[in-house]
């Protein structure tokens, strides 16, 4: 039986992904960061572990534990991270390593210690779970643009060192999915940044945190977080992933759009959104 490790399984597409993974026969590792989340998904009839990503001990004790059940790992699915709203220019550097701690370090991290173990058995699957904001940015997302694009050029790079060997990077670019990113998004908001002394005061007040506070999501071919698992699923089955998997049409037209667009009409059309 393949087997893999989920990060971030709390809720949303982690939480969906390790699901279908198991009603399809796979053995899932999933792992969350608080108790009582592994908790939960220890009565769903997950093996789990709690791991933080930003704590090198809890990533190496979950690996440890699945070498010792199965005496090998087939595939990891780096997914835990979350998103820090804000301009550029009110994100401190604190505030910035925190973001990178988590979604950056954390993931590669794990990544690492992976390695060591596809290198040994020659075989595995990395899936790095980037976004569409990997490819194009949008403002008020800096720091979780910047931990995107910092993802991609990792992985971009890692795929050609592992090139020719039985080793697969593939990295999703997930665009609007329904999950809890946004609430979770709000709270950091509302944590690290000075919404009241800020140049964009107004801006925050009437547009962003209206958007992140709001029930109700009207983005544009939004997907619910199956659209994600299901790629998963389909690497999980593949000889040979896909170095790339877009989901949502968004991300596609976006991709589009960057490729043949010059940056100045690119920004022009992102402004708007």
């Amino acid at each position: 039986m393949n087997n893999i490790l989920i990060t971030g399984c709390s809720t949303g597409i982690g939480l969906e992904t390790a699901l279908v993974l198991k009603q399809n026969g796979f053995k899932v590792y999933a792992s969350a960061r608080e108790q009582d989340d592994v908790t939960k998904l220890t009565n769903l009839g997950f093996d789990t572990f709690k791991i933080d990503v930003t704590k090198k001990e809890d990533i190496s004790n979950a690996l440890n534990t699945i070498l010792e059940n199965d005496k090998k790992l087939d595939a990891v699915f780096n997914n835990a991270g979350y998103g820090q709203p804000g301009a550029v220019e009110d994100i401190s550097v604190e505030v910035l390593k925190e973001q990178f701690e988590t979604n950056v370090f954390g993931l590669h991290e794990l990544t690492l210690q992976t390695m060591k173990i596809f290198r040994k058995q020659g075989f595995g699957k990395i899936i790095q779970h980037s976004s569409v904001l990997g490819i194009i940015s949008l403002k008020f997302r800096g720091a979780y643009n910047a931990s995107k694009y910092a993802i991609e050029g990792l992985t971009d790079t890692l795929r050609q060192e592992v090139l020719n060997s039985n080793i697969y990077v593939s990295v999703i670019n997930t665009g609007p999915v329904t999950s809890e990113f946004r609430a979770n998004a709000l709270k950091m908001f509302n944590k690290n940044i000075d919404i009241e002394n800020s140049h964009f005061s107004q801006k925050y007040k009437k547009e962003l945190k209206k958007r992140l506070e709001s029930k109700e999501d009207n983005t544009p071919f939004t997907l619910p977080s199956s659209s994600v698992a299901n790629i998963v699923f389909d690497i999980m089955n593949s000889k040979k992933p896909k170095p790339r998997y877009y989901v949502t049409k968004a991300t596609y037209i976006l991709g589009f759009c960057k490729r043949i667009f010059s940056t100045s009409i690119m920004d022009k059309i992102l402004n708007k959104m």
